[in-house]
């Protein structure tokens, strides 16, 4: 279990830019040299790392430098992780650019304001549960058109990997802090989301990424009004699915070594 720490995650970047910045290869703690040996190639162990933070507003919160390589890390902490935020407008663009029907993408609308309308006009705005409770199947509709294999990979680049300001995607995605941490490739990361694309939600998903609105503002509250109508992605469960997947390449190994040993042995 990861220890987590009362610092925000702007101080948790700097910590990791801290650590690694003008460090040698041959200084990094067995964490973080499983990061690097895993990310980078044909370094020495005296080669002087560069770490940075990207100031930018992109995925990649911090990129790391070892020699002429460069790699792109986002770093997550807590829990109920937001790892996209979205413009409705722009998330209805992207489901038209990904072919999703005009039925869905008018249920996915209703879903989002939740006041009898697509376009947040409406003049009673429901609770999440009491909308489930009356259209819960619509909200599997929606969900069994955004689980399919071809809409998740588009989904990952855009809310986890590369966002929609960045040509460029992360090549890991760090949870934790600097002296205690996990880290995910981006093709693990692929690899976990979809895994979970048949798991059955009652809430709008993608598979492991929830999606809602920003605030359903149910108080009407001026200051939070605009955030309504922006489309949030949730990772909620970031920490145990890292769990699940690291043990389960633990147990795939020691199968794997057993089955070997075996052959060798007949």
């Amino acid at each position: 279990m990861i220890d987590i720490k009362n610092i925000d995650g702007f101080t948790n970047e700097y910590e990791f830019v801290k650590y690694l910045n003008g460090r040698m290869v041959s200084e990094l703690n067995p964490l973080f040299r499983e990061l690097i040996d895993n990310l980078f190639y044909g370094f020495k162990e005296y080669s002087v790392i560069k770490c940075w933070r990207n100031h930018q507003k992109q995925k990649t919160d911090i990129f790391i430098k070892i020699d002429n390589i460069i790699k792109g890390i986002s770093i997550k902490k807590g829990i109920k992780n937001s790892v996209h935020v979205d413009k409705i407008s722009e998330f209805i663009h992207f489901l038209i650019e990904n072919k999703i029907n005009k039925d869905i993408i008018e249920k996915y609308l209703k879903y989002h304001y939740a006041d009898g309308t697509t376009n947040g006009s409406g003049l009673i705005r429901l609770p999440i549960e009491e909308y489930k409770k009356k259209h819960q199947e619509s909200i599997d509709e929606i969900n069994k058109a955004f689980n399919t294999k071809e809409l998740l990979n588009n989904a990952i680049e855009r809310f986890i990997l590369k966002g929609n300001n960045s040509k460029y995607s992360i090549d890991a995605l760090v949870y934790g802090e600097v002296n205690d941490f996990f880290w995910l490739t981006k093709d693990e990361i692929s690899e976990i989301i979809l895994s979970k694309k048949d798991i059955y939600s009652s809430a709008v998903h993608f598979g492991s990424i929830t999606c809602q609105p920003k605030s359903r503002c149910l108080n009407y509250n001026p200051k939070y009004e605009k955030d309504r109508f922006c489309v949030q992605l949730k990772w909620y469960n970031l920490h145990d699915e890292i769990i699940e997947y690291k043990n389960n390449q633990v147990i795939k190994s020691r199968i794997m070594i057993e089955e070997i040993d075996k052959m060798l042995s007949e």
